[in-house]
């Protein structure tokens, strides 16, 4: 595509970004280049080829392919200021590359409490045998940030909102604290995107996506990337050319694919679960709907402050009630899967139990929490099906 300086809204940007003609070679979609072995014309053209940089360059199957290349471009688009993007075949492996090419043994890594689980089973496992330690931190911690880094902590993770519980972090407040120290700052942001939070242009250093959910956007896909600002990405690439990690041609094609539609099911998203989190804060069943949009949400301010829009992903309390109550409720719903991940095109539920992935700050719920995956079904069915969920709750509560 025609590259030009004029400004482009979210739904042309995914459209645009990445086919460049090189990769698509003429035709709408970059095809699938699947290979290992890339064949030299001579002795000579081999040893050149090792010689020189491979970035965008056949070299071996492992170094990628168009294919690829033209994923990561996209997202390297989608991210104003950012300096190259590396791709994973899961969203865990993107975050231990991104971890593990800024930190070495002896330094120290700062989490919030709220994070991912798999980040902290990466944290207090891995990690931790690599002789690197991790402090967490209350996500709402903002410019308290600046004494709460130690002398050597080397980098600081941050997932906007958290897990499970939807805190927002007042993400340019830690970013001054940690470039003031010298400290690295890594974002999971893949319930924003860069669509709703632009991060390496809020000061983020490398900025992570579990491709798996709204780029992918079909479930059917395992897929990571890491977007870094300048300065940051060679040693990223470096890292994770030294780890082994490459993702799939076949599963890049499918992540390029969804990502053309990603803006315009994000609105869909953003839309219906609004509607529904609404629907629930009126409901007696319900005591706390923790949904980043909503005003009594943590860090709702901040949201209003730093994002250009929500996504289909929040949790709600149950007021009272057993495991059996909030099985009750889960078990008999037709329209919502009981499944892990999100971001795809069905609507999930699942029960959440924050406490038992935390060791800093403490909640104190009036009863079972759980948290749904709002797809792209008409959402007056989802709500006729959650409002026959929480009879269930109330009959056995």
């Amino acid at each position: 595509m025609k590259k030009t300086d004029t400004p482009k809204g979210d739904s042309t940007r995914v459209v645009t970004a990445g086919r460049r003609k090189e990769w698509t070679q003429g035709v709408v979609n970059t095809p699938v280049w699947r290979a290992s072995t890339i064949l030299y014309d001579s002795v000579a053209d081999l040893r050149a080829a090792g010689a020189r940089d491979t970035h965008h360059r056949l070299f071996y199957g492992r170094r990628g392919t168009p294919t690829q290349w033209s994923l990561a471009d996209a997202l390297t688009e989608l991210e104003p200021g950012a300096e190259g993007t590396f791709l994973y075949p899961s969203g865990v492996a993107a975050i231990a590359a991104a971890l593990l090419s800024v930190l070495s043994p002896g330094d120290e890594v700062l989490i919030p409490d709220t994070a991912y689980d798999p980040t902290r089973s990466l944290a207090t496992g891995l990690l931790a045998r690599m002789g690197i330690t991790t402090r967490f931190y209350d996500p709402l911690i903002g410019a308290g940030m600046a004494a709460f880094i130690g002398d050597t902590t080397r980098a600081i993770v941050l997932e906007s909102p958290g897990s499970l519980t939807f805190e927002v972090q007042d993400i340019p407040a830690i970013v001054a604290a940690a470039k003031a120290r010298g400290v690295t700052t890594l974002l999971d942001n893949t319930w924003a995107t860069p669509l709703f939070f632009p991060a390496i242009a809020h000061g983020i250093d490398l900025t992570i996506l579990a491709c798996t959910k709204y780029i992918v956007g079909h479930s059917d896909v395992m897929l990571g990337s890491v977007t870094a600002a300048p300065g940051h990405f060679a040693r990223l690439r470096n890292t994770s050319f030294q780890l082994g990690q490459v993702a799939s041609p076949d599963d890049c094609w499918l992540g390029s694919r969804g990502l053309r539609t990603m803006a315009i099911r994000l609105r869909q998203h953003e839309q219906s679960a609004l509607e529904i989190a609404r629907w629930l804060q009126h409901q007696t069943e319900v005591a706390t709907v923790l949904h980043p949009a909503l005003p009594d949400c943590p860090g709702h301010a901040t949201f209003l402050r730093d994002f250009a829009g929500s996504s289909g992903l929040f949790s709600f309390v149950l007021d009272g009630g057993t495991e059996a109550a909030r099985a009750a409720l889960i078990d008999g719903l037709d329209h919502f899967g009981i499944g892990y991940s999100w971001g795809g095109f069905e609507s999930l539920a699942i029960p959440v139990d924050p406490q038992r992935h935390r060791s800093v700050t403490q909640r104190a719920d009036a009863g079972p929490m759980v948290r749904l995956q709002i797809g792209l079904e008409d959402p007056a069915d989802l709500i006729a099906d959650l409002a026959a969920g929480l009879k269930r709750f109330a009959a056995v509560r």
